[in-house]
C-alpha cells in the first residue's frame, strides 16, 4: 500500500499535467486535478494507512513521540518507521521508471 499509492499518484499526476498537442488541460486545471486525486486517495484508502503518499504523516509524530517526555507512553515502534519513508520513495522511483520505459510523458 505504501508503495502502490504513490506510484498511482505520480503516474496519474504525470497524465494530468502532461501537455501533448491539442490534448492539454485548461490553464490552471492541472493543480486542481492533482489535488482532487490526493483527496480521492485519502478518502478511499486513507483509513488503513493514513495518507500513505506522505512520509511526514508518520515520521514527524513518531519522532515527537520519542523525544517528548510523556508519562506512561509506550514505545515509538521504530521497527516500522522505515516503511512509511522507503515505500513512497520506491513508489516514486518505480513510477518514474515506468514513465521512462513506457514513454508516457
Amino acid at each position: 500500500m505504501r508503495l502502490l499509492l504513490p506510484l498511482f499518484w505520480f503516474l496519474s499526476s504525470a497524465q494530468f499535467l502532461k501537455e501533448r498537442g491539442d490534448c492539454r488541460s485548461a490553464a490552471g486545471l492541472g493543480p486542481y486535478l492533482v489535488g482532487s486525486l490526493v483527496w480521492g486517495i485519502g478518502l478511499s484508502l486513507g483509513g488503513p494507512t493514513g495518507y500513505a503518499i506522505n512520509p511526514a504523516r508518520d515520521l514527524g509524530p513518531r519522532i515527537a513521540h520519542a523525544i517528548l517526555p510523556i508519562a506512561g507512553k509506550g514505545g515509538s515502534d521504530w521497527g516500522y518507521a522505515p516503511i512509511p519513508v522507503i515505500g513512497p520513495l520506491l513508489g516514486g522511483i518505480v513510477a518514474g521508471l515506468l514513465l521512462r520505459v513506457l514513454a508516457i510523458s
